[in-house]
């Protein structure tokens, strides 16, 4: 039997850690879009600091050509993108704490569940791997296929995570009923779910291209970028079309058809809500030359599109699609 109140902890603490990763993704973005990813040109410490400085008179006089030695010979002294970066950092490691203390409170489920802590478990090595990944990073130079594998990894975490929570409440998600869906909505949200991910590929390679275009262009003239896109670009573009109505049709099924009060039913809406934000951050970054403020949300907004994609998919595979409407128990 499992006490009531340890599993409302783990459900809480895992739901926050949860909310945590995708800041980190938010913030990461921020870091990528600002170009501040070298703001702390070493890891753990940031210029030989565990406290970052804040004027670089704090620093050594010939600190260029010190870290000129260590491969990084453009290394400049930015406050706002050495403490950007810190902060990515700082939110990097309060998220070890709370994977550390989600895999703690899964414990309870030894008895009843194994796979619940296992998982849980797996989640806190992955996010350690996902730590040491990140100081790879940095030691590379910010090369853009780790920078990628850095937000895959992290795209994993979530739904490891998200599967993790559900599969603890899979009880209360079995009474979710799903019988006036269509029969093909399960596999159309499979589909979805392929093409999200197809769609985040795509993403990388385009943001790939752009830090490259940005680095040509000194991170200035961003009205000019757009005139090197890569082929890649329009064909990531022209699939958000088909991206945007598959998941609209979704959303308007689960509207026709769950419970008003459903966690599904919500669900569904913050689906549309989340496609909608994400199709206008695209045409604003393509439109208004690639402001750095929307370059972060686009990408938030993608993990979060598949993340809630994963989760009705879970909700539909632990419903039995049977159960009868509370109105009609009654």
């Amino acid at each position: 039997m499992i006490d009531t109140q340890a599993a409302l902890r783990f459900r809480r603490l895992g739901t926050l850690t949860i909310f945590a990763v995708y800041f980190v993704i938010l913030v990461g973005g921020i870091v990528r879009a600002s170009g501040a990813g070298m703001g702390c040109p070493d890891w753990p410490t940031c210029f030989g600091q565990w406290f970052p400085p804040t004027d670089e008179s704090q620093l050594p006089a010939n600190y260029h050509e010190i870290y000129a030695q260590r491969g990084y010979e453009n290394t400049h002294f930015n406050p706002v993108k050495t403490w950007t970066e810190y902060t990515n950092r700082l939110v990097g490691v309060t998220i070890g704490l709370l994977i550390f203390l989600t895999a703690w409170a899964s414990r309870i489920y030894l008895k009843t569940d194994k796979t619940i802590f296992y998982l849980s478990v797996s989640a806190f090595f992955l996010v350690a791997f996902q730590g040491w990944l990140g100081s790879t990073v940095v030691a590379s130079n910010l090369k853009p296929f780790m920078i990628t594998l850095h937000m895959l990894l992290a795209l994993f975490i979530v739904a490891l995570l998200i599967y993790t929570i559900a599969r603890s409440q899979r009880h209360f998600i079995g009474q979710i009923d799903t019988r006036l869906l269509p029969a093909k909505f399960k596999a159309v949200l499979i589909v979805a779910m392929i093409m999200t991910l197809l769609q985040v590929a795509m993403g990388t390679q385009v943001r790939e291209a752009v830090d490259f275009i940005a680095h040509e262009h000194a991170y200035i003239d961003r009205r000019y970028w757009r005139d090197d896109f890569p082929v890649i670009f329009y064909i990531h573009r022209s699939f958000s079309s088909v991206i945007l109505f598959t998941n609209l049709w979704l959303a308007w099924k689960i509207y026709q058809a769950a419970d008003k009060k459903s966690l599904l039913f919500r669900a569904g809406l913050a689906l549309a809500a989340l496609i909608i934000i994400e199709i206008i951050a695209g045409i604003t970054l393509d439109r208004l030359g690639v402001p750095p403020i929307v370059q972060p949300v686009h990408l938030l907004m993608a993990n979060l599109i598949f993340g809630l994609q994963f989760f009705i998919f879970i909700c539909l595979s632990y419903s039995s699609g049977t159960q009868p409407r509370t109105e009609e128990r009654a």
